[in-house]
């Protein structure tokens, strides 16, 4: 019985042996190609590190007799994090041959000239002293080397938790427990510095004196995972709890931050002089004039306010829930439609949290940020979708600026009141379709007749959907600030508002944008989304109402 298992056992290893020296080989011819020598196939470092000995982390090395010269843009001097990766010896060897080097960009000296060489492009690379030769296009779960920190979502402690690491440094790539990049969108802004030679992507930074202002402190929600899963709740406390973390080498970086500002808007001046709220010398105080205002002209006030940057972090099984698909389906889909950007999607199974390059959300908070989560005191919230348009340049094809104004002032009269509150401005641009999405429908709809009955089925036409904003994710950073009861609700959205109450926040009064902030060719938009299910107290709409609404054309120029 023993022999004839040893025969087994030796053909099987021969036949892997075989396998690994035609692999060997194979990758040898696709190096031999040209420009193989900067774009493996997907897996070739995973069969490599098998076939030659050599893991595909250890690429990240640098030669000690040859250190890569970091000495090029305006970046600080790098400061590792900690010791170069090192290749892990006892891996498997076999008697095929290695497939062929590749030149290391690290080393290799570029022609003066900047004329093409045989084996490199004729750009003269800025990155050449930053990366390695081989290109690491995916992981997958037990690889050798490959040795994810713990990351338990809901954890009570965050050293049970875990620090969500999601960077490719050197030090940083074996441990990674995140797929994606820091910063969200800004992650290919990072990038295009890096290419010009202007960041070092190794720069490690310098936490010091960047810690928040006020406090958002721990709450249940946070320990609850079906509560908190679009965001790290600990993200704006990983420079302090995961200290030890971040000194022992591993490149973690917040995704949320908090800070203290005024706010300043011309409506508000107006809204002061006209007795809407006081100046109170705290929450709202005089604006100082500036030189040059004449002594007759009132400077006006500006706001006093805390505020709260935040990145996306998704927890996948979480979010696959919260949406009502699979996390299989989600993973899918988010790789098919982001081009194919992230891999490890689906070759890391094994890792649930995705930082998603996308933008995050601002809170603004009025008046004292721990009376957020008082639920004996009065607290007033306004949801706000992004709108360049209307919101920064006043645009009144819709009611999102006056609608950010009136929540904004309700906010401040509340906080004068004794209570707090808080705005909230998502990075959902055009419903989250994008402004060119949404400018094709302006078109659609202004080249026809704009009206109220056909407001959304525009939208459809163009983008196949009405709105990708999916509020199901939105109350998340509401039980990051700890409120679990709303006194003023200040928006129409039923989406929004189902959206909260089913999280298990208490909404007790719901605010509709007066009569009076509505601008005439935004009657569209308002009168469309109030038939479709938005709030208001003193209108109810039918489908032939909204044949009635039209908003104006582009020649009506005579108003």
């Amino acid at each position: 019985m023993t022999s004839s298992t040893d025969q087994i056992l030796s053909r099987i290893l021969d036949e892997l042996t075989e396998l690994k020296v035609k692999n060997s080989h194979l990758e040898a011819k696709v190096d031999a190609l040209q420009n193989a020598a900067t774009l493996p196939s997907p897996s070739s470092h995973a069969r490599r590190q098998s076939a030659t000995g050599f893991t595909a982390l250890g690429a990240h090395s640098f030669s000690p007799s040859q250190p890569a010269d970091f000495s090029f843009g305006t970046s600080p001097p790098p400061q590792p994090l900690g010791p170069p990766a090192h290749p892990l010896g006892g891996l498997p060897q076999t008697n095929g041959p290695s497939p062929a080097e590749t030149p290391e960009l690290a080393t290799k000296k570029l022609p003066v000239n900047g004329a093409a060489s045989p084996s490199l492009p004729a750009s003269t690379s800025s990155t050449a002293g930053y990366y390695s030769s081989r290109v690491i296009l995916t992981t997958y779960p037990g690889q050798v080397g490959i040795k994810p920190l713990p990351l338990n979502w809901a954890a009570p402690d965050p050293k049970q938790r875990g620090p969500v690491v999601a960077s490719r440094h050197p030090n940083s790539i074996r441990v990674r427990n995140a797929i994606g990049a820091y910063g969200g969108s800004y992650s290919v802004y990072r990038s295009l510095a890096i290419a010009m030679g202007q960041l070092n992507p190794n720069h490690r930074p310098d936490y010091t004196n960047t810690e928040p202002p006020f406090d958002i402190p721990p709450n249940p929600s946070w320990f609850d995972p079906s509560k908190i899963v679009a965001m790290d709740p600990w993200g704006h406390l990983a420079p302090q709890v995961y200290r030890s973390e971040f000194e022992g080498g591993i490149d973690i970086r917040p995704t949320a931050s908090l800070t203290k500002a005024h706010i300043k808007m011309p409506e508000l001046d107006k809204a002061q002089q006209a007795g809407v709220f006081p100046i109170d010398g705290k929450i709202v105080v005089k604006s100082i004039r500036l030189p040059g205002v004449p002594e007759d002209v009132d400077p006006g006030c500006e706001v006093s306010v805390s505020k709260a940057a935040v990145d996306p972090v998704w927890y996948l099984p979480g979010v696959a829930e919260r949406l009502g698909v699979t996390e299989g389906a989600l993973r899918r889909a988010i790789f098919e439609d982001t081009g194919g950007s992230y891999p490890e999607l689906l070759t890391r199974h094994d890792l649930k949290v995705f930082l998603p390059p996308i933008s995050g959300l601002t809170v603004y908070i009025f008046g004292r940020p721990e009376d957020l989560r008082d639920p004996t005191k009065e607290v007033t919230v306004r949801i706000h979708d992004e709108c360049n348009g209307s919101d920064v340049f006043g645009s009144d094809i819709c009611t999102c600026r006056p609608y950010l104004l009136f929540g904004i002032e309700e906010c401040i009269k509340t906080a004068q009141r004794g209570g707090a509150g808080a705005v909230i401005y998502f990075r959902k641009e055009g419903r989250a379709l994008g402004e060119v999405t949404k400018y094709l429908v302006y078109n659609a709809r202004k080249r026809g007749t704009d009206s109220a009955s056909n407001y959304f089925k525009r939208t459809e036409n163009i983008a196949g959907v009405k709105d990708m904003r999916f509020q199901a994710l939105m109350p998340d950073v509401l039980h990051w600030l700890g409120a679990t009861s709303i006194t003023n609700w200040i928006s129409m959205s039923n989406m929004k508002h189902d959206a909260a109450v089913n999280s298990g926040i208490k909404i007790k009064n719901r605010y509709e944008l007066p009569e009076e902030l509505i601008p005439a060719d935004s009657r569209v938009e308002i009168d469309a989304k109030i038939q479709a299910g938005y709030f208001s107290a003193t209108k109810q709409l039918t489908e032939e109402d909204l044949k009635h609404t039209v908003g104006r054309a582009w020649e009506d120029i005579d108003h």
